[in-house]
């Protein structure tokens, strides 16, 4: 195990809760978007709100070989597997003035809701702030080492 892996899990988790982030500004702002997409008859469609699928991070062929011979390694950290669309349906607003409306006056509006999307920007920051305790704590640790050899 490297004296860095630490540090490299923690960073691996900055990028991954950073991206949480990303997604859920992007959210924010696309509440009220209803042409975000195309679909296949050519119509537009509301945004649908996106979110980040997390796995384990990819592990080294050191980190393999080491696992093959009985020795449990930690883990790479964290990564982002891919970005998922919510497939809930969207809200029908009766708005019959509004150029989206349908024939009977209703408007599909985003699946996005505020307050899920700020629960997990709560939670997503705070991640982020762990993360970066750890990584301090890491950095520290390594500097009093480095320190004993003077």
């Amino acid at each position: 195990m490297s004296i860095f892996q630490s540090m490299n899990v923690s960073a691996s988790g900055l990028t991954s809760q950073r991206l949480r982030m990303d997604l859920v500004s992007s959210n924010l702002a696309n509440a009220q978007s209803t042409r975000a997409t195309q679909n296949a008859d050519g119509e537009f469609e509301a945004y649908r709100r996106k979110m980040a699928v997390f796995g384990t991070g990819q592990p080294s062929f050191k980190q393999m070989l080491k696992y093959a011979e009985g020795n449990n390694v930690s883990g790479g950290g964290v990564r982002a597997t891919r970005i998922i669309e919510d497939q809930t349906p969207f809200e029908l607003v009766y708005n019959p003035e509004h150029p989206d409306a349908n024939e009977e006056g209703y408007v599909e509006m985003p699946n996005v809701d505020p307050l899920k999307e700020m629960v997990d920007l709560m939670s997503a920051s705070r991640s982020y702030e762990a993360n970066v305790t750890a990584f301090n704590a890491s950095k520290g640790m390594l500097m009093k080492t480095l320190e004993i050899g003077k």
